[in-house]
């Protein structure tokens, strides 16, 4: 696939100009704003900080997708999404599961095979196999969620509670292109909304988290 290449996997759009999806585009104001948000709330917070540089990258990047509808667009939109699971995967492991040294870097990494394994599983699913990648974050915030229940409860709840804000919001990207003929703007616009809510969430989880533990950056 060429860098150029357009692509087109949205019932809003309806040609390759630039702005044939308006909505998608405009609603990624929601990540910009949630980054806004807990920036200001992060304070020095430094690693809650940085997770809202990358909700800002995750907003800009969404943007020029959904302008450009190239390959080279999509890869700004993709890779920040990815960096914030990482990034948020290892503060989890460090802060909350307490580990130290070269083992948050190890249960990170872990991430990878643990998401080779769930995708062949998914994509045999009826429905799930359209997000198939997404859907493995919040099989993974349950887990966490059930580990941590008993020792941090609150932590656990706001991470449940995003876990479930995401199965909406992987939902509703999910039926975009099913409901067109009903629904013409389509739903992915809910997806974004949907996910700066829950993205800018899961930073004042974490954030609640550091707080109340006492431990610094």
């Amino acid at each position: 696939m060429g860098w150029a290449e357009q692509m087109d996997g949205y019932c809003e759009r309806v040609d390759f100009t630039y702005w044939s999806e308006p909505l998608n585009a405009i609603t990624n104001l929601s990540f910009i704003i949630a980054a806004a948000i807990m920036w200001r709330r992060a304070g020095s917070d430094g690693a809650a900080r940085l997770l809202c540089a990358i909700l800002f990258a995750i907003g800009t990047g969404s943007f020029l997708f959904h302008t450009h509808a190239t390959f080279w667009a999509m890869l700004t939109d993709v890779i920040p999404i990815g960096i914030f699971i990482l990034v948020y995967l290892f503060l989890v492991n460090r802060d909350v599961a307490g580990m130290s040294g070269w083992r948050p870097y190890a249960a990170t990494a872990l991430f990878f095979p643990y998401a080779a394994l769930m995708l062949p599983a998914l994509n045999a699913l009826p429905f799930f196999h359209i997000s198939n990648f997404y859907w493995t974050v919040p099989i993974l915030l349950f887990a966490y969620s059930f580990v941590f229940r008993t020792t941090y409860p609150e932590t656990t709840r706001g991470m449940t509670i995003g876990a479930g804000l995401l199965c909406v919001s992987i939902s509703l990207r999910s039926v975009d292109e099913m409901l067109c003929h009903v629904f013409p703007i389509g739903t992915h616009i809910f997806w974004h909304i949907l996910n700066g809510i829950m993205l800018g969430w899961m930073i004042e989880v974490y954030r609640r988290h550091r707080e109340g533990s006492g431990r610094a950056v």
